[in-house]
């Protein structure tokens, strides 16, 4: 997983994850919630599937981000994956980004 601050003046925090080790990326994305100041933006592009770790983890995240704290942003999700987080009712849960 990598992490870096976007933009001059900008408090958001983008993080990559790791298409190998989903739940575990998710989790220290969850740890830098507590931290950020604005939004933590996680980029997908690199995960093609959720395996059912993954998406317990997914579901912790949405739990966590619920009404409070800074925003959770998933960009650059496929479709398939779109799909699985609809089924398992979690799409309006988060916001989405291209």
């Amino acid at each position: 997983m990598r992490r870096m601050v976007l933009g001059m003046g900008s408090n958001a925090v983008s993080v990559t994850v790791d298409g190998e080790c989903v739940a575990q990326a998710l989790r220290e994305a969850l740890e830098k919630l507590d931290t950020a100041e604005a939004e933590v933006v996680l980029d997908f592009s690199c995960v093609h599937r959720l395996d059912a770790d993954a998406l317990r983890a997914m579901e912790n995240l949405a739990d966590t981000v619920d009404g409070k704290g800074p925003k959770l942003v998933l960009s650059n999700v496929n479709i398939d994956l779109y799909k699985v987080l609809k089924l398992m009712k979690l799409t309006s849960r988060f916001a989405f980004r291209a």
